[in-house]
């Protein structure tokens, strides 16, 4: 089975495939397209997502071994950068981080992960935005009648596009938000 899906928070993202596992469909493949592969299963899985900035080859050949001593099963991910994904039989082991100072650590990943994406989005917005607004019909809020709703509604579809790099800006921040109040609770305890 394939399912298609976007995700913006990587925890929503684990959440909605130990929900696919409780339904009895095991991941076997993430394409970087957003297509999930699964298969029937009787066993009962659990999986976990880490996010790693630059892990070198060296260091990531490390990471997979600790994991995998552990009974964790590599799904995808790539070893430079990127969000990694685990998965394993249920046993009472089912977390990745083992203390508050590992789980700190991943939100403190996960902090940095967004905010590159509100940066980036933030200077797509300026480049789209810098010149002129959402609409870029000259003359339009200068048209009357059925003219003006006639190039309105033609330009609408545009004009959401062009708003995608602000409401990127709107997810990841609040994805970055999500996390630093989970890294600030981690850390007062």
């Amino acid at each position: 089975m394939k399912k298609f899906k976007m995700f913006f928070d990587i925890e929503k993202e684990e959440q909605w495939l130990n929900e696919q596992l409780q339904k009895g469909y095991r991941c076997t493949n993430i394409s970087g397209s957003g297509i999930y592969t699964f298969e029937k299963t009787d066993k009962r899985y659990v999986m976990r997502l880490d996010y790693h900035d630059y892990l070198p080859k060296k260091k990531f050949v490390g990471y997979k071994e600790i994991y995998e001593d552990f009974g964790w099963n590599y799904i995808k991910g790539p070893w430079l950068v990127g969000i990694r994904y685990w998965q394993k039989e249920d046993d009472d082991q089912n977390e990745i981080f083992s203390d508050r100072q590992s789980k700190s650590n991943y939100y403190k990943r996960l902090m940095s992960y967004s905010s590159g994406f509100v940066v980036v989005s933030l200077l797509f917005s300026y480049m789209l935005y810098k010149d002129s607004g959402l609409y870029l019909t000259q003359g339009l809020w200068d048209m009357k009648g059925t003219l003006f709703w006639t190039a309105f509604l033609f330009e609408t579809p545009f004009a959401l596009l062009r708003s995608l790099p602000a409401l990127m800006v709107v997810f990841f921040g609040s994805s970055f938000y999500k996390a630093y109040r989970k890294y600030s609770m981690l850390k007062e305890k």
